[in-house]
């Protein structure tokens, strides 16, 4: 029996921002779940698409409800393609107990990477563990190696080589007076 994931979809408060970005977001998933069926897994969407409309999470009331329907110890997906409103499924997230991976697109049409770091960072914040991947196309190797990982139970480590911590001493002082006038 194939092992199922779970994938959800958050939204945006407005539903005409919904209504417009739907269309994009079926088209990630679809790659999406391509991909993750090539590794053997079958995918279920945690909340279905309302007909003729879209299939987002669009509140924090349906949040809730719909983490009261899912099986909090499975592997949950949250797939991002556009723009979308972390606190409509935060609360969920800090008590689901199985794994969790945060999704993106690369693409300059709709942000839903911008969408995809919000959510990261909130789930930072409130120290949820999470991985997170994104792609262009989810067909390249780097994508599949890892989403590979993560159905396999391991998290996924990101190279952070480049990041150097800050040296107040080297900042510009103009700018420490600016930052420190607005702080």
């Amino acid at each position: 029996m194939k092992k199922t994931i779970q994938l959800i979809a958050s939204g945006d408060l407005r539903e005409s921002a919904n209504l417009v970005c739907w269309p994009a977001q079926q088209a990630m998933e679809s790659v999406l779940v391509a991909a993750i069926e090539q590794h053997g897994y079958s995918v279920k969407r945690g909340h279905e698409p309302k007909p003729g409309s879209h299939g987002f999470i669009s509140s924090q009331r349906q949040g809730l409800e719909v983490f009261a329907d899912l099986d909090p110890a499975a592997p949950l997906i949250v797939a991002e393609a556009v723009w979308q409103y972390s606190h409509h499924v935060l609360a969920g997230l800090t008590t689901h107990r199985g794994p969790i991976l945060t999704v993106a697109n690369w693409s300059g049409q709709w942000p839903g990477l911008v969408g995809l770091l919000n959510l990261n960072g909130s789930l930072t914040k409130a120290g949820v563990p999470y991985s997170s991947l994104w792609s262009e196309t989810f067909a390249d190797d780097w994508f599949h190696r890892q989403l590979g990982k993560w159905l396999l139970g391991e998290s996924i480590d990101h190279d952070t080589s480049h990041v150097t911590p800050f040296d107040l001493a080297k900042a510009n002082p103009q700018a420490q007076s600016v930052g420190h006038d607005l702080a």
